[in-house]
């Protein structure tokens, strides 16, 4: 897992084999030192979110190696190991939350389908692999047709792992169709929210204060602004269009005491910059190079 949980794994024993030690020689009251110091780094500890800052978001799964936004796609960055995968969300007709980020499949697919006006059932009959296809001079044995998936369907693949985590853009006034999913789920602790909306971004913080909101914003964005903005919402982390961020950006924002990200970045040149000033969280369609850039794969 990660390094908290190997400390918390580690104090736990030592402190099980001083309560040991001590019951051998004063006998089992003992025993309620070691339960009391459970309950403290449990309390200490339950409510930590391990997975705000942290950095390799695959901008629609690893859209670079697979059609974006496709099952294929999100299963390639989990096997990865990377920290977020960032996807987008329409509603149907017939009221489902799809993954999609247009509005409808033209550009992607091998039809074209407005989302909001047809059924499901319709839109998953579209090939969302089809331009991917042609596009890299694929077979279909190389790159099988894909479908639209539900947004249900992507967090039940995220919570069967314990690595990765799933940020959320609401392309339309979905977000609360959103949060019921992902509250019948049970899947707070899996997901964050990402757009530019001040609006979408406060219903996600009224409605479940400890989702993180990771807040979109032009490369020539105020930023002393959106700091007043953020604070106030409660927002966790700016994220800057890659071209607009300078080191006094990334400086006032950590000053606020929040995270820096920038979007959508695949250069490993540009990477480099980002990093020497100081940018905690990168947005990329390309995960696989970050990944082997920062010496994680």
């Amino acid at each position: 897992m990660n390094w908290k949980l190997s400390k918390v794994k580690f104090f736990l024993i030592t402190t099980r084999f001083i309560n040991d030690s001590l019951t051998f020689f004063f006998g089992k009251r003992v025993i309620h030192f070691y339960i009391i110091i459970c309950l403290l780094v449990g309390c200490e500890y339950a409510d930590e979110n391990d997975f705000t800052h942290i950095g390799i978001t695959a901008h629609r799964g690893n859209s670079l190696e697979y059609p974006e936004n496709t099952i294929p796609a999100f299963q390639s960055a989990i096997s990865l190991g990377v920290d977020w995968m960032e996807l987008d969300i329409h509603k149907t007709k017939d009221g489902q939350i799809v993954v999609i980020h247009d509005y409808d499949t033209g550009n992607l697919g091998n039809r074209n389908l407005k989302v909001a006006e047809v059924t499901y059932d319709e839109l998953k009959a579209v090939d969302m692999a089809y331009e991917f296809r042609i596009r890299n001079k694929l077979t279909f044995k190389e790159c099988p047709p894909a479908s639209v998936p539900l947004l249900s369907d992507i967090i039940k693949l995220v919570m069967q792992q314990n690595g990765t985590r799933l940020s959320i853009q609401p392309k339309t006034n979905c977000g609360k169709e959103a949060m019921d999913i992902i509250k019948a789920l049970n899947a707070e602790a899996w997901v964050g929210f990402n757009d530019d909306s001040v609006l979408k971004m406060k219903e996600v913080k009224e409605k479940v204060k400890s989702i993180p909101v990771f807040w979109d914003r032009p490369g020539d964005t105020n930023i002393d602004e959106d700091l007043k903005t953020a604070q106030i919402e409660g927002f966790e982390s700016i994220v800057i269009y890659h071209f607009g961020i300078t080191k006094e950006k990334v400086d006032k924002i950590h000053e606020a005491g929040l995270e820096v990200g920038a979007h959508t970045v695949n250069e490993p040149a540009r990477i480099k910059v980002l990093l020497g000033l100081g940018v905690d969280r990168f947005y990329t369609d390309d995960p696989h190079r970050l990944m082997q850039l920062l010496g994680r794969k």
